[in-house]
């Protein structure tokens, strides 16, 4: 900026957050407080020092001017007053940092949630993290998440509370994973999010046919793993249809309220906690419910599909082909549970898109387009602060 002082914003503005969730199960490096994995300071050498840093030394050296995170004085003021997020996000504790620090800017407030059978390694490098930024915080409440099951959900749910309780300042939330990685620098987000004009983005559709044994049978975690009982479910509360959508969303503050308030989802709450993987059917559900804040009407006419929303990019193997009919072009990386793990060929497409974030990225497999995006976008960010703040209004 072109003066401190026009940067500098009160706290009582701070207007997003982040919600952190590491669980035991994608684990695959141990992060011990004192070191970070071998392969990344490796490749270090070919990022510009992107990742310089040990959990061991990141309280000092993440105040200072060579750790490359954006601080006050690279935002204007116009765009912390117009910086109303509120992030969401699961991720591999060896990305923590990296990620933290694409997504980071002064005005957000982040809530980070370590999964309860986390090592106590893993607690404590992820604390000290927390530890170096006044709006970064741990959720009150942690629990032993299962994948497919309602703790996923209970999860979500108590650090929606918490960011709700927090401060009454944030417009919008959104969500990510643990793959995720951003497409768009924070002033570029803001602007899209002022452009959906209090409405919500994320997909929601008619449930396939494929998909309605999650919600018709009983499921319950048997060591882990969420199984049907083969005992049919009652109907759904209110005769809500229930719409297939994503555990990954960008939703309003009254959303939020509504989650957290009203009688109706409540209910359906209630109803969804013995349902499979009722993360990719219950936000896309209360979407759809009338009088929630930013909903649209349930009607299939209102249906929105991951590609049109701009909460997750993802590649699908069934989608993915050479021909024009293809939803998107053939994947350049590898494939995980047939959904694309991204490669360097992929990052042209990636920035093509309006998406806000994309899904999947994987640093042991291909690096390169982490490394490529986080440049790119720090270049971007960094030539935005330098702005004359009037380019800032729409």
């Amino acid at each position: 900026c072109s003066s401190q002082s026009k940067c500098i914003l009160t706290l009582h503005l701070i207007t997003s957050y982040i919600y952190i969730y590491i669980t035991q199960i994608v684990m695959l490096v141990k992060i011990n407080k004192g070191n970070v994995s071998r392969h990344l300071l490796d490749l270090e050498k070919v990022t510009d020092r992107f990742c310089d840093v040990s959990l061991s030394k990141f309280k000092t050296l993440a105040r200072k001017p060579n750790m490359h995170f954006l601080t006050e004085q690279c935002f204007t003021l116009v765009e912390r007053k117009r910086n109303l997020i509120l992030f969401f996000v699961i991720f591999q504790v060896q990305n923590f940092e990296r990620l933290l620090r694409a997504i980071y800017a002064p005005q957000n407030i982040y809530c980070i949630h370590v999964d309860k059978k986390s090592q106590p390694s893993v607690k404590a490098a992820i604390t000290s993290i927390v530890s170096c930024f006044p709006n970064v915080f741990m959720v009150r409440q942690a629990v032993s998440v299962v994948y497919a099951g309602w703790p996923r959900v209970q999860a979500d749910l108590n650090c929606m509370a918490d960011l709700y309780e927090r401060s009454a300042e944030w417009k919008y939330f959104i969500n990510l994973c643990g793959q995720d990685f951003p497409l768009k620098t924070n002033l570029e987000m803001v602007r899209m999010l002022r452009s959906l004009k209090g409405g919500n983005s994320m997909e929601s559709e008619d449930m396939p046919q494929g998909k309605k044994g999650r919600v018709s049978k009983v499921h319950q975690i048997v060591n882990g793993t969420v199984k049907s009982t083969g005992k049919s479910k009652s109907p759904p509360p209110f005769n809500f249809p229930i719409k297939s959508g994503s555990a990954y969303i960008v939703v309003t503050r009254g959303y939020i309220q509504s989650v957290l308030k009203d009688t109706r989802v409540q209910a359906l709450i209630e109803w969804s906690k013995d349902t499979y993987s009722p993360d990719e059917f219950l936000w896309a559900t209360i979407q759809r419910i009338p009088g929630v804040p930013g909903s649209t009407r349930p009607h299939s006419k209102y249906d929105q599909t991951d590609i049109n929303a701009i909460a997750r990019l993802v590649k699908w193997t069934w989608h993915e082909g050479a021909q024009d009919s293809a939803v998107y072009p053939e994947c350049q990386g590898s494939h995980v549970r047939s959904i694309c793990v991204y490669g360097a060929g992929d990052v042209q497409w990636l920035l093509e898109n309006h998406h806000l974030f994309a899904n999947k990225f994987d640093v042991c497999t291909d690096p390169i387009p982490v490394f490529c995006l986080e440049k790119h976008l720090r270049q971007k960010a960094l030539a935005e602060s330098e702005e004359p703040s009037w380019l800032f209004y729409l």
